[in-house]
């Protein structure tokens, strides 16, 4: 039974709009869907305490309207879904030990709901194993392709760019292959992205890229990107890559490049990090403030 892409849902227009991109994204990937609640956990109470049935009630109708809206939008869907206990972080990295893409609800600058309450969802993201992709409220079918002709949204037309936000100094493979793998899928473009700022006069190092002028330093990243993306192309001859070398700060590079994209791909390393659920400064400031689905690929 091939791994599951996992999509939790607590009964949020957030959850319900990641539940469908799961679904969609199942499909594409030819995995079972699996709709995920996790209940709340107080451990003093018995099994048969009324407030657990309660709960248990509560997570089947969420559950079961979950899968109402997710039969309707993508029937095509291998469907199943699970009730677990235990605090909201350690139930969903638990399946994400389990899935092979984990998809969340997400309200980005206003913060996150239901159990995805700020440092529950932050927490996933930091410690997942697997890919975590954030998903808004109100995300449909159509957002995910380009514009009709006369410029209406439409589900029939080509798929929106794949973003990848690439960090040409530690270009992480998992990374690149889950952008390239998700282009291929769709068969959109893959546009991937290194944002690059001068360091300043006490930074630089003999034979150190930055002592060229500003469009030698283009130049040189450009050549060094597309180096790195070499054998990927080779990998995906079917991909359409465009390369972009924009100098300026990575974080409003992407959110700027995610206004048209599909799917936006950003790394997060696992391995170092300080205890506690911390991303980085540029994956923190995408999953607040960009529109598109945003996958958060794990790397050591």
């Amino acid at each position: 039974m091939p791994t599951p892409v996992i999509a939790g849902v607590d009964g949020s227009a957030e959850s319900l709009a990641a539940a469908e991109w799961a679904a969609r994204e199942a499909v594409r990937r030819e995995r079972p869907l699996l709709l995920l609640h996790a209940r709340n956990w107080h451990p003093r109470q018995a099994d048969g305490d009324p407030a657990n049935a309660a709960r248990r009630q509560l997570a089947r109708r969420v559950l079961r309207r979950a899968e109402e809206q997710v039969r309707r939008a993508c029937p095509a869907a291998l469907l199943s879904d699970e009730q677990v206990e235990g605090p909201a972080t350690a139930a969903l990295l638990s399946a994400a030990d389990r899935a092979d893409l984990l998809v969340l609800g997400s309200r980005g600058l206003s913060g996150f709901t239901g159990f995805l309450v700020g440092s529950v969802a932050l927490g996933v993201v930091a410690k997942a194993p697997c890919p975590v992709v954030l998903v808004r409220a109100g995300e449909e079918a159509r957002d995910e392709h380009l514009p009709a002709e006369d410029g209406s949204a439409s589900d029939r037309t080509g798929y929106r760019d794949v973003v990848l936000g690439l960090d040409a100094g530690d270009p992480a493979d998992g990374v690149i292959e889950f952008a390239f793998e998700a282009a291929r899928l769709r068969g959109a473009r893959l546009r991937v992205l290194y944002a690059w700022q001068a360091p300043s006069a006490l930074e630089l190092g003999p034979g150190d890229v930055a002592l060229a002028d500003e469009p030698q330093q283009a130049w040189e990243w450009q050549d060094f990107l597309s180096a790195v993306l070499q054998v990927w192309r080779d990998k995906y001859p079917e991909v359409e890559v465009v390369e972009c070398v924009p100098q300026g700060k990575a974080s409003t590079v992407l959110v700027r490049a995610a206004s048209a994209a599909g799917l936006l791909v950003v790394g997060h390393r696992l391995a170092g990090r300080p205890v506690g659920p911390r991303t980085g400064h540029v994956t923190h400031a995408v999953i607040h403030h960009v529109g598109c689905p945003v996958a958060v690929v794990p790397h050591t």
